[in-house]
């Protein structure tokens, strides 16, 4: 047990080191984020010194649970394959742009358009993706029009991470801990629904108060930028095939059909579509975009993690951490803020998916009240990346956008802002998940 907690240990240092001097290296003229280069280290030693048998990982890997790590990397790859092909059409950015183009004489109404338009996206796709399009959209605005881009860059970080949890394919975390403790989509959504929407709302109050002053100022400009969709064909397809697969995720419990299966299914039928759609164009920028912006990273990090977890929850530690969390844990109430806080400050050490991932093996350990612990840990997988940017990849993507923006945000201001949010959404949260439980 010791050597795997140390092993442990050092890949959360080494990480959250990582995290803060966003490292990365060049292949081929491309840069590639290195966060997952010390997990999969980790991992192999792991398996080089026997401190869980490679049989055991394999036989994991090979399970027909829903935890199988496989069948979850399976799942986020082929949604966000969906998402990320809208995105390389424009839609995004035609859907951004026709807000910020109808509302640019106001900032309260231009700000509670993209609030709106951000949350409803964000639920349908990911929250990663929201984050990766709307950005350079928000500070190309704000600098057009003179105003301080801040209050728009905060809202649109929090509210896509709010609402990343009101359904369970929101945001990988959602999927691994719903998935491992076999949650259907509609069973999800009936759960967490309210808690993501008081969170939503408080949220918004509080980000109101915070900028209330910068959202009087005038806008001074307007806004003249024209997008256009590349192939309005191929986004109805698109969009259909986005709309099918959430209402088969929906009936999936129903239909006997697993989350996974849905999700590749669809993900392999688009594809068809994109490349049918390449050939008679004479195009393949949109397929060969849309497969080269998939998040590839997180599969080396996603397995290395899951095999450190294992190898705690092989040699006792996962046990020894659920038994000193339960301790605290003797009401539904105390169970459900005891694992929301504990989560959303997890998040913070070893960033959100490593501690799903941990967390998954805690939650086994079972208790009367261990919905509440599950779906408490969801909602503090997606808050807690309000804190620190170590808390979420999204948080790391965004903060290097804002870089590139010559947007001036440090790491201070990133943590007093989510200090002052934070509390205010766990007791919305923790209302809402009372309530919803």
């Amino acid at each position: 047990m010791l050597f795997a907690s140390i092993v442990a240990i050092i890949v959360s240092l080494a990480l959250i080191i990582m995290v803060l001097k966003e490292p990365t290296i060049k292949i081929k003229g491309r840069e590639v984020t290195t966060f997952w280069i010390f997990p999969l280290l980790g991992a192999i030693t792991l398996l080089i010194f026997n401190a869980v048998p490679l049989n055991y990982v394999l036989n994991s890997f090979q399970s027909n649970a829903n935890m199988n790590p496989i069948k979850i990397l399976v799942l986020f790859l082929s949604i966000s394959l969906l998402s990320i092909s809208l995105d390389e059409l424009g839609f995004f950015k035609y859907l951004a742009n026709a807000a910020l183009k109808r509302f640019n004489k106001n900032q309260f109404s231009l700000f509670f358009v993209l609030y709106g338009l951000i949350a409803v996206l964000t639920m349908f796709t990911s929250n990663d993706i929201i984050i990766l399009t709307f950005t350079p959209f928000i500070c190309h605005f704000a600098k057009n029009a003179k105003i301080n881009p801040i209050p728009y860059l905060v809202m649109e970080f929090i509210v896509a991470n709010t609402y990343s949890m009101t359904f369970s394919i929101g945001n990988p975390t959602n999927i691994y801990l719903s998935q491992s403790f076999n949650i259907s989509f509609l069973e999800y959504f009936k759960i967490m629904a309210l808690p993501s929407l008081f969170a939503g709302i408080t949220s918004l109050f509080v980000i109101l108060l915070l900028f209330k002053n910068d959202l009087r100022a005038p806008i001074n400009a307007s806004y003249d930028l024209d997008i256009k969709i590349k192939n309005k064909k191929m986004m109805v397809i698109n969009l259909v095939h986005l709309i099918v697969t959430t209402i088969l995720l929906v009936i999936s419990n129903y239909i006997h059909i697993e989350m996974w299966l849905i999700c590749l299914i669809s993900a392999s039928s688009l594809t068809i579509f994109l490349t049918i759609s390449s050939i008679i164009h004479k195009d393949n920028s949109l397929l060969k975009n849309t497969y080269k912006h998939l998040p590839y990273n997180l599969i080396p990090f996603v397995l290395s993690m899951f095999i450190i977890v294992l190898a705690l929850d092989y040699t006792g530690a996962s046990q020894y951490v659920a038994s000193f969390i339960n301790n605290f844990c003797n009401t539904k109430a105390s169970t459900t803020i005891t694992y929301l806080i504990v989560s959303t400050l997890s998040d913070n050490l070893i960033n959100n998916i490593p501690m799903s991932v941990f967390f998954s093996s805690i939650l086994s350990s079972g208790g009367t009240y261990q919905m509440s612990a599950i779906y408490a840990t969801i909602a503090g997988s997606n808050i807690g990346a309000y804190l620190t940017p170590i808390g979420a990849l999204a948080g790391i993507m965004w903060m290097s956008l804002l870089k590139k923006q010559n947007v001036q945000y440090r790491f201070i201001d990133f943590v007093k802002y989510g200090s002052i949010i934070v509390p205010f959404v766990l007791l919305a949260t923790f209302l809402g998940l009372f309530i919803a439980i």
